[in-house]
């Protein structure tokens, strides 16, 4: 009882956030974006698979990349939205922005879990192993796993507001691991991880090496698909967020409901 009347009392301070409504011209952005998104998928996926030409040392393992460096860029672009969903919200308090915060992190997780499986797929026929003890892998292990306990640590927090205080703190601080992982190929020579845009002044010549400017379709196809994935990241972060304000609203009127029976 004591845990429904701490829900109640949290929803009540923000009790007009869930009177959301939408203007005409946002929903209809949102689906236009949606549908372009749907079909946009296919003409990345025709590219990935037949308009690029065939890697003459990695074969089609090479195709690959295609997906796992953009999803990279999309998982990224939706853990930044975190970082300055966090930072509105510490300087704002107003819980709209946290919810923009998990929306992101549960799209960029997913999204950092097709790039590793990706890159282990990959890393199977060109270093014959699925996995080994990279820099670079070891530190997108690290970072994906404390976007995991981001969520694992919303849900251990009973009190919105300090849930969204330090869920806020935290999804800053984290993002520092998706800019060590962008950097370890670049600056360490202990790497094996091929710098796929971009100079490595460190280690140019690592090892499965995939260089964008060998050919015009390939450079082409991996625009379109970091674009697709980031487009993508967006997207789906806004689909989550209307959800999230869903969810918001039906546990407030459960609350309420609650109440009125006691």
């Amino acid at each position: 009882m004591a845990t429904v009347q701490a829900v109640e009392n949290a929803l009540s301070v923000h009790e007009s956030a869930f009177d959301i409504k939408y203007p005409v011209w946002r929903t209809r952005l949102l689906l236009g974006l949606s549908v372009v998104t749907f079909l946009s998928m296919f003409v990345m996926l025709y590219m990935a698979f037949f308009y690029a030409g065939t890697d003459a040392v990695q074969g089609h393992a090479q195709r690959l990349f295609y997906v796992h460096v953009s999803s990279y860029a999309g998982g990224s672009v939706a853990f930044f939205i975190t970082v300055i969903a966090g930072v509105a919200y510490l300087i704002t308090r107003n819980i709209k922005w946290d919810r923009l915060a998990v929306s992101s992190v549960e799209v960029g997780l997913p999204m950092m879990t097709v790039c590793l499986v990706t890159g282990s797929a990959w890393a199977r026929p060109i270093w014959n192993t699925w996995w080994t003890a990279d820099p670079r892998l070891n530190g997108m292990a690290v970072m994906w796993l404390l976007y995991a306990a981001y969520l694992v640590l919303r849900g251990a927090i009973e009190d919105p507001d300090r849930r969204a205080r330090f869920a806020a703190i935290y999804g800053i601080l984290a993002f520092a691991s998706v800019v060590y992982v962008f950097l370890i190929p670049r600056v360490r020579t202990d790497t094996l991880h091929p710098v796929v845009i971009g100079p490595s002044v460190a280690n140019p010549n690592a090892e499965g090496g995939f260089e964008v400017r060998t050919d015009p379709r390939i450079g082409a196809t991996m625009g379109v698909a970091m674009t697709w994935w980031c487009l993508a990241a967006v997207v789906l972060t806004w689909h989550r967020v209307r959800l999230e304000n869903t969810a918001a609203r039906l546990q407030a009127l459960k609350a309420r409901f609650l109440a009125k029976q006691r």
